[in-house]
């Protein structure tokens, strides 16, 4: 019952958001439902039943309405649960055209994450996925930008090309499938020949390659998040890029498991070009916004690496750099949101001396930046050390490679932190004060999260033992 809350209560609350003429009205009950949310998602990780739930739903095809949560969903509806209220509060002081609208298709948005993440039915996680993206496209398309409209048509025209790979993928696998049923039992205990496996680990893998995104699928992201509303781009980097990576671990990987190995240096390869040609490209970047999205590049190409060493120590960082990744992330947006809504501007040309103004958020950013480059006692440091690890037990010569954008995020990252915050005022912070109450709580409850799980990461890493193990012999016994 509990996954199914997870997944119903954004959804009603959405469409009774549309149903309201109000703005301000519209923005609490988002806010009240995503804190109730926050609440069920934060019982759930403790909680050891009511945590399935099956009912028909398409008998006629095989496919049931079948969730579960398992230590890599817990941890990724965690995510998605707390996330939307922290969004919500940090951006209250934000208006929005419609917002009744905007709002409600923030909640659908959520309520189609949590569904990827629990659904254990493969035509149900292909609905979920949908269910996830529209909303979206929407939001980008009437709240984004001056160029809004060419940049969600190109977000959409590559998740589209994704979804339809990913369903044709379905299709093949479920008609492989003597008991022609979508369960993922039924997917998972396929024997499957390798031209098979070869066939249907394309089609999957490059629709979860797009989601991440992965060079040289990502070059939809940076301008998507630069032209969408910083609540967007908030979930769109924070959480909906985990549904990519989430999807090779769940459904990649146990289903293919021979084509896995077969490409997996390929993906390790062309990860590894990936982060270094993001940081690179981050260094070079006078908007705030554009140098947080080549950064998040540059951490899932990462994580996409570690993932497809197979090993126990690589899989483990993933899990819990997914969360921890979330959590900076969205740190670090709602600065750049604060800065924006305040100043105007997200350039570094046009800012300087902010400390002097706001001390408090100064320091709040000087966190987010040292968790951001992975430093020792804060959250990133645990997950990035645990993947660099399972990479250089993969392939020395890529470990160390990929080891230069440790180097190069700590200097985009700092430089960043520099000209905006340091040095002497200009003429537009002269005259500026310290951002709002939100704002600040929302940046100190992520900075106690970053700090929390940066000095005691072991629930965290307990949490993903289970499913890592799971993963792991389903591989073995298919060699």
């Amino acid at each position: 019952m509990i996954p199914l809350l997870l997944i119903f209560i954004p959804v009603v609350s959405g469409l009774v958001t549309f149903l309201l003429k109000n703005g301000s009205s519209a923005k609490n009950v988002a806010l009240l439902s995503a804190t109730i949310t926050a609440i069920i998602g934060v019982y759930a990780l403790f909680a050891t039943s009511e945590l399935v739930y099956d009912a028909a739903w398409l008998p006629v095809l095989g496919s049931r309405f079948s969730v579960a949560l398992d230590g890599m969903s817990k941890m990724l509806t965690l995510l998605t649960a707390v996330s939307f209220p922290i969004i919500f509060a940090a951006t209250y002081n934000n208006e929005y055209k419609n917002s009744n609208a905007f709002y409600g298709l923030m909640l659908l948005t959520q309520a189609g994450l949590m569904g990827v993440f629990v659904a254990t039915d493969c035509l149900l996680f292909y609905f979920f996925w949908e269910l996830a993206l529209i909303p979206v496209y929407f939001l980008c398309s009437i709240w984004g930008g001056e160029k809004r409209i060419a940049v969600t048509f190109k977000f959409f025209i590559y998740t589209f090309l994704g979804s339809l790979l990913m369903l044709i993928g379905i299709l093949y696998i479920y008609f492989l499938s003597p008991t022609h049923s979508f369960s993922i039992a039924s997917f998972y205990q396929l024997k499957l020949s390798a031209t098979q496996q070869n066939i249907g680990f394309w089609l999957f893998f490059i629709a979860f390659a797009i989601k991440m995104p992965i060079f040289p699928f990502h070059t939809w992201q940076p301008d998507a998040y630069e032209q969408s509303p910083t609540a967007v781009t908030m979930v769109l980097s924070g959480i909906m890029v985990k549904m990519g990576i989430f999807a090779v671990i769940r459904w990649l990987i146990p289903i293919f498991p021979i084509a896995t190995e077969k490409f997996g240096f390929i993906i390790i390869l062309l990860s590894v070009i990936g982060m270094l040609y993001a940081s690179f490209i981050a260094i070079k970047q006078d908007d705030i916004k554009r140098l947080i999205a080549y950064s998040s590049i540059a951490h899932i190409g990462l994580m996409s690496a570690a993932i497809f060493t197979l090993n126990t120590i690589g899989l483990k960082g993933v899990m819990i750099q997914m969360f921890n990744h979330g959590v900076n992330v969205i740190g670090l947006w709602i600065v750049a949101d604060a800065i924006e809504q305040k100043l105007g501007t997200r350039k570094f040309s046009d800012l300087g001396g902010l400390a002097q103004k706001a001390p408090a958020l100064a320091i709040l950013l000087v966190v987010m930046a040292f968790a951001n480059v992975a430093l020792p006692l804060t959250n990133a440091f645990v997950g990035e050390f645990l993947m660099f690890n399972g990479l250089f037990q993969y392939n020395i010569y890529l470990a160390g490679v990929a080891g230069i954008s440790i180097i190069l995020a700590a200097v985009y990252t700092l430089n960043m932190v520099q000209k905006v915050f340091y040095g002497n005022t200009v003429q537009l912070t002269e005259k500026a004060t310290e951002f709002s109450v939100n704002t600040q709580l929302m940046l100190i409850v992520l900075v106690i999260v970053i700090i929390g799980l940066g000095v005691f990461p072991q629930p965290m890493i307990d949490l993903t033992t289970e499913t890592v193990n799971s993963i792991l012999d389903s591989i073995l016994v298919k060699r």
